[in-house]
């Protein structure tokens, strides 16, 4: 077929099933059926001797040879490497999401025509390496990722294109809403205003580690438990065996779905075990896990400001929302029946989709949306020093849930005489201290006045983007002087390594050299030399609290100084990011010159 220029499409990048969507000749959204006929496409990846297996079959392999097969990538995203060895070797997980990326555009090609652009679905608490991660997943497939969008965004999306064709008018009304996603493998929570064709995001929550899988593992468990209580034999540390237990409860987790009881079977090595589990019983090994789930609606809802009687409507999406345990949850919560008007598994695609079409071909009086806005997920902070204590503190420059586009503005003092520049390590989440927070960059700001006297005022403004820039200006109060930088997701795979993987990939060869893996440790090494190198700028003194400017927080909501842990990465200098491995490096002291003490607004 010939290329299909400005197709629309849509990918829900799930962490156990996938879906790809593109819209219809009557700009409806549909779900485009892989190769095997199926809407959906696991997310495994069998890595078979010369060739790469995706899908159904990749499932199926890997009974066989576990370790050959990667599942729930998605959970280690921003990581240097997938949680465990494929063969033996160490692969990234973009390159594991590349592979599944590549299956669904390679499906989808057959029957849309060519495409090379792309709308990718994230979780909502995905953090900046994360979402940066998706990008060059999508760079590797092949894919112009256009940009990335919440997977709760996407699906209310969904939800107002569907409501509005229903009662004849499309993007009428106003309404709130709250999007309750939990799929395979990862959680959302999202509040949202839709009035006409706009859709704004008020709060935002979730886990990243939380989904279907972990309700499969409860009962893995216990039918583990029961199998050394019988036989005395310990299987837990046998993946061939884990692969099989693991299909067996995700099956029984289905039947208690529809059934008030299942029954477990196992054989190995001539034992066999039948154990029968009722639902009640899996609703109390999994109690804690529906009880996080509550716990992040309820904090979303205090944070969007709005009690659940002000909402219209409740949507749930997400396979995992078929347990009657999350819908009675849910449902005794919002004091309301939940609305399943949209397809559990299919909606957060079509969304993207539609997404797509406003990204591709602009606002159009057909268009179902004209406009979306997002939150940040997270606190963005500034990480220093404290001068008195000597202790690493971190400063909330834009708070979490601050809407897009956000700008905070704090004023600073330089610390030494003849000052010219500063050094400026972002941040992302993390407690007041800084601990579990995530650094997305560190930049320097110079070229500063050299006469600058010692204490001479200077001003810092953050503003972050909808599209994942934060940009850091500082400038002095006369604005006879000022700089700028801007960081845009800049951790990841560097060029070189986004080449060599792209050359495995169309080669089919993926299992890297062992050879290989020095190199990239030594680059890394350099790359360390150049940030430790960096932090020998002078330093600033902080001075008075930042000052929101574009975005405030909403009212009756308490300011947040730390944001939920989210997994930790190296500190990036600006052009030129690291993937290793192991804790981020402590803020340069004041002898070096990093940001030094947070005076009376720390206190």
């Amino acid at each position: 077929m010939e290329k299909s220029e400005n197709t629309p499409v849509g990918i829900d990048l799930g962490t156990t099933f996938s879906v790809i969507a593109h819209l219809d000749r009557e700009g409806r959204p549909a779900t485009i059926r892989n190769a095997e006929g199926d809407a959906t496409t696991p997310s495994a990846v069998f890595f078979d001797r010369s060739s790469v297996i995706v899908g159904k079959e990749a499932v199926k392999l890997s009974r066989l040879e576990p370790e050959r097969v990667a599942l729930c990538a998605k959970r280690d995203m921003g990581s240097p490497f997938y949680s465990h060895k494929i063969a033996g070797q160490q692969l990234p997980p973009e390159v594991i999401q590349a592979c599944v990326l590549r299956k669904l555009r390679e499906d989808a090609e057959l029957v849309v025509g060519k495409f090379d652009k792309a709308v990718i679905t994230v979780p909502a608490y995905f953090n900046e390496p994360r979402r940066k991660a998706t990008q060059d997943a999508g760079r590797l497939a092949g894919l112009e990722v256009i940009d990335i969008i919440n997977e709760p965004t996407a699906a209310a999306i969904a939800a107002g294109a569907q409501h509005g064709r229903t009662d004849g008018s499309v993007g009428s009304g106003h309404e709130r809403i709250l999007v309750f996603d939990l799929g395979g493998g990862t959680f959302d929570v999202t509040v949202m205003e839709i009035k006409d064709l706009s859709f704004d995001t008020l709060a935002t929550g979730g886990d990243v580690h939380l989904g279907g899988i972990d309700w499969d593992r409860r009962l893995a468990d216990h039918l583990l438990e029961e199998f050394q209580a019988q036989q005395g034999d310990d299987l837990r540390e046998q993946p061939l065996v884990l692969a099989r237990i693991l299909r067996e409860a995700e099956e029984a987790k289905r039947t208690l779905s529809a059934r008030d009881e299942a029954m477990l079977v196992f054989e190995h090595e001539g034992a066999r075990i039948r154990k029968s589990v009722t639902r009640a019983k899996f609703e109390d090994l999994t109690r804690d896990l529906v009880e996080r789930t509550r716990f992040t609606a309820t904090r979303v809802m205090r944070e969007s400001g709005l009690k659940w009687n002000d909402l219209d409507r409740v949507l749930v999406v997400g396979g995992s929302t078929r347990m009657p345990m999350i819908v009675q949850m849910l449902e005794h919560e919002a004091g309301r029946k939940l609305d399943r008007s949209v397809s559990a598994d299919e909606a957060v695609a079509h969304g993207a989709a539609l997404y797509a079409e406003l990204l591709l071909k602009g606002t159009r009086k057909s268009s179902v949306v004209q406009r979306v806005t997002n939150v940040s997920a997270h606190n963005m902070c500034v990480l220093g020093v404290d001068k008195q204590t000597g202790r690493r503190r971190s400063r909330v420059m834009i708070q979490r849930n601050s809407r897009l586009p956000a700008s905070s503005r704090a004023s600073f003092r330089t610390q030494q005489q003849g000052q010219t520049s500063v050094v400026v390590q972002i941040v992302e989440g993390g407690d007041a201290s800084g601990n579990s927070a995530t650094p997305i960059g560190r930049c320097v700001i110079s070229g500063l006045p050299p006469t600058l006297p010692i204490n001479a005022p200077v001003e810092v403004t953050f503003t972050y983007q909808p599209n994942g820039r934060l940009i850091v200006e500082a400038q002095l109060p006369d604005k006879s002087f000022s700089a700028r930088t801007t960081i845009e997701r800049a951790s990841g795979l560097d060029e070189t390594l986004l080449k060599s993987w792209q050359d495995k990939l169309e080669s089919g060869q993926l299992l890297p050299d062992t050879a290989d893996e020095p190199a990239a440790d030594a680059e890394a090494d350099d790359m360390d030399a150049d940030s430790a190198e960096e932090t020998t700028s002078e330093s600033l003194d902080f001075g008075e609290a930042p000052a929101p400017r574009h975005s405030k927080p909403k009212a009756g909501v308490r300011p947040k100084t730390g944001g939920k842990p989210a997994a930790s990465a190296k500190p990036k200098s600006t052009g030129k990011p690291t993937r290793r491995p192991g804790a981020s490096k402590p803020p340069p002291s004041s002898k070096d010159g990093g940001l030094d003490s947070f005076l009376d607004s720390l206190e």
